[in-house]
């Protein structure tokens, strides 16, 4: 299940061509396709490689696995590395659904099953803002909804957030979770093993097969 790189740059490579052949098919299959992107610092650079992705990005529609609720141009919006790594060149073209201030759960439903999800982790095994100490996360684990919203003081910045549940992420045709670094090749481990992590639940409910890029340079 995991697929080792050597460099990030490599996984770069492989993730964006992943990333990119699943909208490609979901262009060709259905007309449209959609695009779920997380923030971090593992995507920087898959951004930058598919950004000029030959698509018609007028038919892709990209949002977000989660969001931090600060201003759209603080350094800590997942939406501005969106915007600055991915949404120009060919892809400026793409239709973008934000998650806050104003979600739209039906947009979002709309472009249900995602062609594409991606995700990072976390070395507490979180993934989006499905952040263990959440006293909503049970709940955002099993719902049905679409989006959740986690209080301030989780994570960094432990600021408010809004965040896909597990149930929306893994309504996906593909979800692909880049990883870097021994300590959360070692968590994965953990998660497989049964540890009782959001990253596990993400393993064994997923409804598609998921592909877990990983490179031990973690920066």
């Amino acid at each position: 299940m995991i697929e080792t790189y050597p460099t990030p740059q490599a996984l770069a490579e492989a993730a964006a061509h992943a990333v990119e052949a699943r909208l490609v098919a979901g262009l060709r299959t259905h007309g449209r396709a959609g695009l779920v992107g997380t923030g971090g610092r593992s995507p920087g650079v898959v951004y930058d490689r598919l950004r000029d992705a030959a698509l018609d990005w007028s038919r892709v529609v990209v949002t977000l696995s989660d969001e931090r609720c600060v201003d759209p141009d603080d350094p800590a919006s997942n939406v501005r590395l969106l915007r600055e790594r991915l949404l120009s060149g060919p892809a400026r073209r793409a239709h973008v659904l934000p998650l806050w201030p104003a979600a739209e759960p039906a947009a979002l439903a709309a472009i249900q099953p995602f062609d594409a999800v991606m995700l990072g982790m976390g070395e507490d095994g979180h993934i989006a803002s499905l952040i263990p100490g959440d006293p909503g996360l049970a709940d955002a684990l099993t719902t049905a909804d679409l989006l959740h919203s986690v209080p301030a003081g989780l994570g960094k910045p432990p600021v408010a957030r809004i965040t896909l549940t597990l149930s929306a992420l893994t309504n996906a045709r593909a979800v692909f979770l880049l990883i870097a670094g021994e300590a959360k090749r070692e968590v994965v481990r953990r998660a497989q093993a049964g540890a009782d992590l959001p990253v596990a639940r993400l393993i064994s409910q997923s409804r598609t097969p998921l592909r877990i890029f990983w490179t031990p340079d973690g920066g």
